[in-house]
């Protein structure tokens, strides 16, 4: 870590890619896995299986990475301009690696037309992670920012079981129970005090405008997907034929609706 962390902060820009590059690994290994018959029979719901597995992984990892950051550094969440650790500058390296592969793979493989809301919260995600990167301010506002991949663990887990047609399932009844509330606590909790903290303090933040801004249209992405969220599960429309067959098209990547 001693050694490793200099050189980063050195070199962020080239450490971002390199992280981008391990997980187009992850990517390709991840391939290699069985994946149910009728994912396999659709060539988006393949893509989509595939872009979802490795989004998970990125979850894992940086959602418990920065609960753990914040249990042994807790002034972080006090002092998101200017708090920063070896550690935490590590983890939004790792994680913008992953926001730029994500987007690549989407727009490489023809799906950014389809995709456009979340390559517009990549780029935002970006563009706040390099800034973070190059400054070395808003480091720990960026770990407490990847508090929502807390949430997204259990929300792409419930989109792979509706891509696998095992909707019915109690392991998707048990998941979504556990979406709704790492949703209400994880994401729209972070969200919350983000933009507390952006407002509370903007007159001295630096660029606190764009923050503000970008900080914004995320809360307006999120709530609106908070709402087809809680249409699909716990409100469902009635449904046409080509829904009860199991043929509805899934046209977002990875929106949390049906």
């Amino acid at each position: 870590m001693d050694v490793l962390v200099p050189v980063v902060k050195s070199h962020p820009g080239k450490s971002v890619l390199v992280c981008a590059l391990i997980f187009k690994l992850i990517h390709r290994l991840l391939q290699s896995l069985p994946v149910p018959k009728v994912v396999k029979q659709d060539d988006l719901k393949s893509w989509k299986w595939k872009n979802l597995s490795i989004s998970i992984v990125h979850s894992l990892v940086t959602g418990s990475w920065s609960l753990a950051c914040v249990l042994v550094w807790p002034e972080m969440l006090h002092n998101l301009h200017s708090f920063n650790t070896p550690l935490s500058y590590l983890l939004v390296c790792v994680s913008t690696g992953y926001f730029v592969h994500d987007a690549s793979d989407i727009i490489l493989t023809g799906h950014g037309r389809q995709s456009w809301e979340f390559l517009l919260h990549h780029v935002l995600v970006i563009s706040c992670f390099l800034y973070a990167l190059f400054t070395e301010l808003y480091v720990a506002g960026a770990v407490v920012a990847l508090f929502v991949e807390v949430n997204s663990i259990t929300l792409h887990t419930r989109l792979m079981i509706k891509l696998a047609g095992a909707q019915s399932s109690s392991v998707y009844h048990v998941n979504k129970l556990i979406n709704i509330t790492t949703y209400l606590t994880f994401r729209l909790g972070t969200q919350f005090y983000l933009t507390w903290y952006i407002v509370h303090n903007y007159t001295w933040l630096d660029h606190g405008l764009y923050f503000l801004f970008a900080i914004l249209m995320m809360n307006v992405m999120i709530l609106i997907y908070f709402y087809r969220l809680i249409r699909a599960d716990f409100f469902p429309r009635c449904r046409g034929p080509e829904m009860l067959n199991g043929t509805n098209d899934y046209r977002s990547k990875k929106f949390p609706c049906d």
